[in-house]
Formats: structure tokens, C-alpha cells, sequence
């Protein structure tokens, strides 16, 4: 388990503002403007009980993140946990699965749908140089936000949601008038494969919220602020996913086919006129933005907490003197968006990131269970989730019904990626070990 003292060098900044819409913002990202599509083409007026379904196995889940993020402060979030509860190998594989496996190559994506958006407006973005110097600059400002503060990177978090929000509010709210009843009666039920397929879809799009819990050494009483933090961030995303497939289901209704690419920039047409297909590209590339400068907020905590514990290099573990941040581990997360999102390579690697979330929160819902077990400080506030084992156990039920769903390159390649991972702890705990033994030598 981190050290407190290394959290110590980090300030306590984080409120329940800030990370409730850091949630929101890592959550809520460039899928939302396809998701209602393919919502509606599978499972018609059903779509919103789709959305309530995963809302509730999303919520098992969080009520997990909610306890153990109360019982485990220190910086890292999910690495913290699992390795507070099952030691430095579980908590190796979970920093590796989250960072490369998940985080790094999904903000590669997302800097790449952004860029594509933006050339639809810009034609120059479509020049490789051009697309290079722009993800160097967007980068680039994401890395000195970061590193003058995380107060600094919150307060841009919460500009930059707000901001991604406002056309999707736009259309919630004007959409209303312009909704055919016609299109929301239910005229059949989905068979089970076609809902457990959509199913699986709508899962990931929930799925983000625990990048928020990066930044857990420097929330302030986190005892209060995270469970709170995460129950008003999963309702208010779930309201948001509800309200949308509504209106655009009541708007579009049979015509979602013909717009599946883009059906929310379709209803943004109904209203304004063609001006609203170029606001909706605008605010798709502001969407990916905020969720990867989201990223570079959270992540290098993780790496950060690693690199204390012995797990990375040292380097990663310092914290600037002036501004209390881990500046190199921001740079080297950044650094590495920066190589896949230039040199592409990352597609045949992105499958990986089903199953490294899958596998994070499973291990992080029986670290919770776990913990639990442990006698805690009678001083230390903590939140328990109520019904003792039953939500855990859904939430572990939801996961492997996930996994199961998965295909079999997805589960090879995340099968050779923790080996690989494995060979690389075991090759440091060796080198560690014979360094020392060698040290000792020199001193006999």
C-alpha cells in the first residue's frame, strides 16, 4: 500500500464539484454522439430501459469504488486499492492494464477522432505534419495545466464539461418540441441476444468513472467526497444518456438508420438548420479533448503511486517543488498519447481495452470485499454499502457475464499482455534483489 507520507507531498484539492464532474467528463465522451443510433436500430423505444439495465450494473460497481475509495486515500484509485488489498503483483497488473492497456491507448483513439471531426471543418487537419503539430499542441497545454497544479487541472476539467455539455443540454432541451410521439410507442421486445449485445455496448459507454478516482490522494475528505462524488456523477450521466436517446429516438425514430453515424448531429439539424451538423463536429472534438485532458489530470497518479511503490522508476514518484505534482509521471503518460496518437499502431492494440477494464473493476469489487474483512481505524470515516455482500456479488455477477461476452482475440490478447506484464515484475523483482545482494557484497 502507497505510503502516506509520499501523498503527503500532494494537496488535498478535489471537492465534490471537481470530481463529481471529472466523472462526467471521462464518462461522457465521443461515443454519446453515435450511441443513440445504435441504441435505437437494436432495440427501438426499448433503448431506455437498455440504458436503465446497465445503469444499474454500472451501479454495483461504483457503490464498490464508493466504499473501498473511503477506506483507501491514497493516491493511484484503482491501483491503490487492489494493491492494498492483494499486494505488489495484482497491484503491478492493474497499474500496467489501466495506463497502456486502457488509458493510453483510448486517448490515442480519442485524439484521433478529434482530429478527424475538426479536418471535416479544417481540410487542413487531414495533412499528417499538420495533425502532428496539432496533437503536439493539444497535448502540450493538457501537460502545463497539469503540472501547475491539480487545483489548476480540476478547474479546466470543469470548464472543459461544462462546455461539452452545453449542445448536448441544447438538444435535450429543444429537441422536446420537436419529438413525434409516434416514434416512442413500443412495438416489440428485443429478443435476449439482440438486448445482452446491446447491452455489452452500452456498459462501456458508462464505463470511465474510475479514472476520476486517479486523483484519490488529493480529494479532500474523502470519506464524504468520493461516495458522494460518485452517486451524483453516475445519476447525472445516467439522466443525461436517458434524456438523449429520448429525444433522438422521438425525433428520428424509423430514420436512425440512415443517420447511424451521426444521429445526434441529425436532431442538431432539425433544430438549427445545417449550421447544427457543424456545431455537433465541433463538440464531438471538444468531447474527445476533455475526456484526455481528463486523463492526463488522473492517470499519472496511478503512475505516480506506482513508482513510490517501487513498481516503475523512481523518477515517476517525484513531485514538482513549487507546484506539489507529479510532473514527470504527467509528462511520460503524455508523451506516450502523443507517439500512438501520431504513429497509429494502436488499433489492433485497442481490444485490449474491453478486457483490461473488465479485469480492473473485478479486482477492485473483490479488493472491496476483502478490506471489508480488515479492521479499520474507529477514527477513519468510511462508507459501507448496505446489504452486506449482495451488491458485490452482483457486481461480479455483471463483470464475468461481460467477459464471457467478449471474443476470443480480445481474451488472447489480454491473456498475453498480463503475461508479458507478469515477466516484466518478476525481471525488476530479480534485478532489485541481485542489485542489493551485490550491494551488500561491496560492504562486507
Amino acid at each position: 500500500m502507497p505510503a502516506a507520507n509520499n501523498d503527503e507531498r500532494l494537496i488535498r484539492v478535489v471537492g465534490i464539484p471537481g470530481l463529481t464532474l471529472n466523472i462526467i467528463n471521462n464518462t461522457i465522451g465521443a461515443g454519446i454522439f453515435a450511441l443513440p443510433a445504435i441504441v435505437s436500430i437494436e432495440l427501438g423505444a426499448f433503448g431506455v430501459f437498455g440504458y436503465i439495465f446497465c445503469g444499474i450494473m454500472l451501479a454495483a460497481i461504483m457503490l464498490c469504488y464508493a466504499e473501498i475509495g473511503t477506506r483507501v486515500t491514497s493516491a493511484g484509485g484503482s491501483y491503490a486499492y487492489v494493491e492494498a488489498a492483494f499486494g505488489d503483483l495484482a497491484g503491478f497488473t492493474v497499474n500496467w492494464l489501466f495506463v497502456f492497456g486502457w488509458s493510453v491507448l483510448s486517448d490515442a483513439a480519442l485524439m484521433n477522432i478529434a482530429a478527424d471531426s475538426l479536418s471535416v471543418i479544417f481540410p487542413v487537419f487531414s495533412n499528417a505534419w499538420l495533425r502532428g503539430i496539432l496533437f503536439f499542441v493539444l497535448i502540450g497545454f493538457m501537460v502545463l495545466i497539469n503540472i501547475r497544479g491539480a487545483k489548476q487541472g480540476v478547474a479546466f476539467v470543469k470548464v472543459i464539461t461544462i462546455i461539452k455539455l452545453l449542445p448536448l443540454f441544447g438538444i435535450i432541451i429543444f429537441g422536446f418540441s420537436k419529438i413525434d410521439s409516434g416514434n416512442l410507442h413500443l412495438e416489440h421486445l428485443p429478443s435476449l441476444n439482440t438486448f445482452g449485445d446491446t447491452a455489452l455496448v452500452l456498459f462501456f459507454a458508462f464505463a470511465g468513472f474510475e479514472t476520476a478516482l486517479g486523483v484519490s490522494g488529493e480529494i479532500k475528505n474523502p470519506g464524504r467526497t468520493v461516495p458522494l462524488g460518485i452517486l451524483l456523477g453516475g445519476t447525472l450521466i445516467l439522466i443525461i444518456y436517458l434524456l438523449l436517446q429520448t429525444v433522438t429516438q422521438g425525433v428520428l425514430g424509423s430514420q436512425m438508420e440512415a443517420v447511424k453515424d451521426a444521429p445526434l448531429a441529425a436532431v442538431a439539424e432539425r433544430i438549427v438548420g445545417s449550421i447544427g451538423g457543424t456545431l455537433l463536429l465541433a463538440a464531438a472534438a471538444i468531447s474527445c479533448f476533455g475526456t484526455v485532458s481528463g486523463d492526463v489530470l488522473n492517470t499519472p497518479r496511478v503512475l505516480y503511486a506506482g513508482a513510490n511503490d517501487g513498481l516503475f522508476p523512481k523518477f515517476l514518484g517525484k513531485v514538482h517543488p513549487k507546484f506539489a505534482t507529479p510532473h514527470w509521471a504527467i509528462i511520460c503518460l503524455a508523451s506516450l498519447i502523443f507517439i500512438f496518437s501520431v504513429f497509429g499502431g494502436f488499433k489492433q492494440l485497442a481490444i485490449l481495452a474491453s478486457a483490461a477494464i473488465l479485469l480492473i473493476y473485478l479486482l477492485v469489487i473483490l479488493a472491496t470485499i476483502k478490506l471489508r474483512m480488515k479492521k479499520q481505524d474507529s477514527t477513519q470515516k468510511t462508507f459501507s454499502i448496505p446489504g452486506g455482500l449482495i451488491i458485490p456479488f452482483a457486481g461480479i455477477a455483471a463483470i464475468i457475464w461481460l467477459l464471457t461476452s467478449l471474443k476470443k482475440w480480445e481474451i488472447f490478447s489480454t491473456i498475453i499482455f498480463i503475461a508479458v506484464t507478469w515477466v516484466i515484475y518478476f525481471a525488476m523483482k530479480w534485478i532489485r534483489s541481485k542489485n542489493k545482494t551485490d550491494e551488500r557484497a561491496k560492504t562486507e
